[in-house]
């Protein structure tokens, strides 16, 4: 019997013993996850031996206090102060201790830093593989918190460095001196009236001096705890631009901007969303001559941050699988443990699968070729599965699951946003129209197919994706436009099934990983047949599957 089990226990006292309840919190996350060291083995190379006590440690931190602060700022989420003693508004959002002492402990071993990418890099480790494992083990503790330390840091610090001032450049490269992941940073694009519709953003700047004068409400801007924000503004001449605002203005007083309210949010309580209001407020355009070129580098950013949410969905469902495993573990029915029986052992089996194919695809736009379809499918694909795989781990927890005392109803939660940021589906699936239409992006990412796959049945599925693309490129607009979607399913199906069986042949385990790539191909590419697979010969796999995942 695989090593994660726990023993039964005879008789009703064993039955209930709530002290065999133990489930993913105050583990370490890097120890029991076989599939993140594979991953890491391969990305690291030679410096694996000096990454691995680092990442042990960041493993304990991730499982223990940092996951622990998460459940305590769901309860006591931050609060905003609109005004001081006198009457002035201040709009001041105070977080709450669990929040500032989670930060903290994320800052004092912080992956993404400067300081630590390159003393990783003289130690013969690639920082992006550190930081992606940084983020992935922080998504499973609180997919909010990740949201506040690095929503846009990124894209502030990229147009600063084109655009700004000198003197506010300094101000920006102080603010981030901790890397980008420091929390500081906002973007603020979404407004009542639009949404992703660039069209109806009312938002406007007026030349001031040497800056500019915004006024403007944004509807949903998260992290407006922050220090710098981009913000979307219509210049005078119509065209939209991108511009930077700190919270204090040039001369160090305070700046035009106002928290009208904090939004209250479902879920990812953690992160300080709110109404902003900009009266007149201090702003330096993000632009050159045109707003083009930076719009362009802010799609670019964006799709960065697109493969950050979809860190953020696979985070919680690994974090969904874990709960899963553990509690069914413990939990008997029947006169059975839950993980013994049939149709138990079958929904974890494909938990296991799913979840290593998203991750698959997930440190694939992280760590490997940069392909421009893959934000937009990896997205499309991780970001949906959080919030499938929250919804199986509740009711597998059955009645528990539903109870916020147990961790899987805040995952389901935080779940929901995941496919709302940087774009839903439809929005991405028509990036994917705009990638493959302007860019012809599609042949890249195909030849990039044919190089990961290695078997006869997921060769012919990239062949059949190749036709189905040329089919869909002859189609009515309209006709086109609503089939998108089953077209970027497709790509995200053959992608992950190409990338899977990719990870089988780095010869990095005992064969494991061919089962869980067989296991996909068969669910999500084969001709199952008349009988949808019911007559397909027994694999007694399961013990391997779930020991390969958890540890």
């Amino acid at each position: 019997m695989a090593s994660y089990l726990i023993e039964p226990v005879d008789g009703p006292s064993g039955r209930y013993d709530t002290s065999r309840y133990q489930g993913a919190a105050g583990r370490n996350w890097w120890s029991c996850d076989p599939s993140l060291r594979l991953l890491m083995r391969r990305h690291l190379g030679e410096g694996y031996g000096w990454a691995e006590p680092h990442l042990s440690r960041l493993g304990a931190l991730m499982g223990g206090s940092i996951a622990a602060y998460a459940e305590e700022t769901d309860r006591n989420p931050p609060r905003l102060e609109k005004y001081d003693k006198w009457g002035r508004d201040i709009s001041q959002v105070v977080m709450p201790p669990s929040f500032t002492a989670a930060r903290e402990a994320l800052m004092a071993d912080n992956f993404t830093s400067p300081g630590f990418a390159a003393t990783a890099t003289r130690n013969g480790a690639d920082p992006a593989a550190l930081a992606a494992a940084w983020t992935y083990l922080l998504d499973q503790a609180d997919i909010g918190m990740g949201c506040a330390l690095g929503t846009g840091g990124d894209m502030v610090v990229s147009l600063a460095e084109k655009h700004a001032p000198t003197d506010v450049l300094d101000r920006v490269r102080s603010i981030f001196a901790n890397g980008f992941y420091s929390g500081e940073a906002a973007q603020m694009f979404t407004e009542r009236t639009g949404g992703s519709d660039l069209a109806a953003l009312e938002a406007h700047a007026e030349p001031d001096g040497e800056a500019w004068s915004l006024t403007g409400l944004k509807w949903f801007a998260s992290n407006a705890n922050g220090s710098a924000f981009v913000v979307l503004g219509r210049l005078p001449s119509g065209d939209v631009a991108p511009f930077l605002v700190l919270w204090e203005r040039r001369d160090g007083s305070r700046n035009a901007v106002r928290i009208r309210r904090l939004k209250d949010k479902l879920g990812t309580r953690s992160v300080a969303s709110a109404e902003v209001e900009f009266t007149g407020a201090e702003a330096f355009l993000l632009a050159g001559s045109g707003s083009g070129s930076s719009l362009g580098t802010m799609m670019k950013l964006t799709n960065a941050s697109r493969l950050g949410v979809a860190m953020m969905g696979v985070g919680v469902a690994r974090r969904a699988l874990v709960e899963s495993i553990c509690y069914a573990s413990a939990r008997e029915a029947f006169g059975r443990r839950l993980i013994d029986q049939p149709l138990m052992r079958r929904k974890l089996a494909e938990l296991v699968v799913e979840v290593e194919a998203a991750q698959a695809l997930v440190f694939d736009g992280h760590l490997g070729p940069r392909l421009r379809l893959a934000p937009a499918l990896v997205k499309l694909r991780a970001a949906r599965l959080g919030l499938t795989a929250a919804s199986d781990a509740i009711e597998i927890h059955g009645g528990n699951g539903y109870i916020e005392q147990w961790p899987v109803a805040r995952l389901l939660r935080d779940a929901q946003v995941n496919p709302i940021w940087e774009g839903g589906d439809n929005i991405l699936c028509l990036d994917v129209r705009r990638a493959m239409l302007k860019e012809q992006a599609h042949l890249p990412f195909l030849d990039r197919l044919r190089s990961a796959a290695t078997s006869s049945l997921v060769h012919a599925r990239v062949d059949d994706l190749e036709k189905a693309i040329t089919a869909w490129q002859s189609l009515a607009p309209a006709t086109a436009e609503a089939r998108l979607y089953p077209l970027a399913q497709f790509m995200a199906d053959v992608y992950a099934a190409a990338l899977l069986e990719e990870q089988a042949s780095w010869g990095l385990d005992d064969g494991r990983k061919s089962v869980v790539a067989r296991r996909y191909a068969e669910a999500h590419l084969a001709d199952r047949g008349p009988l949808r697979g019911i007559d397909a010969p027994d694999t007694d796999d399961f013990d391997a599957l779930v020991a390969g995942a958890f540890a």
